[in-house]
């Protein structure tokens, strides 16, 4: 792992994108990010100083282009596992179908993944994370953003936590890759967000209540309506209503 620490860049995502030649294991990590991008060209308020912005290069051999939502799951997964040591008894972190991450309803961690495919392979994946940490106020228009200090009042060390959580996500793509994309899908499932229960959604017919069934090897999310009827949805076709 080779960890590059930039003062400033627009956006870590970009700036690793642009580093094609970059080995695996690459992470770009930025102090102040001017333009950080979310899902779907959505910005992400971080800041300065205050919390972890960082992008990773990863060269999966192992994981065929239609099982790419391993790389999610993989992701989500460390970052989830990670702030389990940190969180108080009583407090668990989730993941928010793809791949957002939640204590209670609150967000404190968006993740944006892009692949580059290749002959029917996957060439290389930036996986861009912002993580809050130590930010005590939030003024952009999101809705419920958190940080891990507004939940537990402590000051956090940046770097080492950098260290830590990089390794960690790099160390469990590596596991997913070896398996062929077939190693997190129970654990997955098992931190899903809402996971038990039927839970308010809208999607373009309307409101509705659901409970989540299943998530596809391609991140297909299937939901159950109290009338058994099953909705399969992509990313982006359905939203939790909070």
């Amino acid at each position: 792992m080779n960890i590059i620490e930039l003062e400033e860049t627009a956006s870590t995502n970009t700036y690793l994108r642009g580093m094609t030649d970059a080995p695996h294991g690459t992470v770009i990590a930025a102090r102040r990010q001017s333009a950080g991008r979310g899902q779907r060209g959505n910005t992400w308020e971080s800041e300065p100083d205050a919390n972890l912005t960082f992008s990773i290069l990863v060269r999966p051999v192992g994981i065929p282009p239609v099982r790419q939502m391993a790389i999610s799951r993989a992701v989500s997964l460390s970052i989830v596992r990670w702030l389990d040591r940190y969180l108080p008894d009583g407090m668990e972190a989730s993941i928010k179908w793809p791949n957002d991450i939640y204590v209670g309803d609150r967000k404190i961690c968006g993740i944006l993944i892009e692949h580059v495919l290749t002959a029917g392979r996957i060439e290389r994946t930036v996986i861009g994370a912002g993580i809050n940490i130590n930010q005590k106020a939030f003024y952009s228009d999101a809705p419920n953003p958190v940080s891990l200090t507004q939940l537990t009042g402590l000051t956090y060390p940046l770097d080492s936590m950098l260290r830590e959580v990089t390794a960690d996500i790099i160390l469990l793509i590596e596991a997913e890759d070896r398996a062929g994309g077939d190693l997190t899908e129970s654990d997955y499932m098992s931190r899903l967000w809402r996971r038990d229960g039927y839970h308010p959604y809208r999607d373009a017919a309307g409101d509705f209540t659901a409970r989540i069934a299943d998530v596809a090897p391609d991140g297909t999310l299937t939901l159950l309506r109290p009338d058994n009827t099953l909705s399969r949805y992509a990313f982006k076709e359905v939203t939790a209503i909070l």
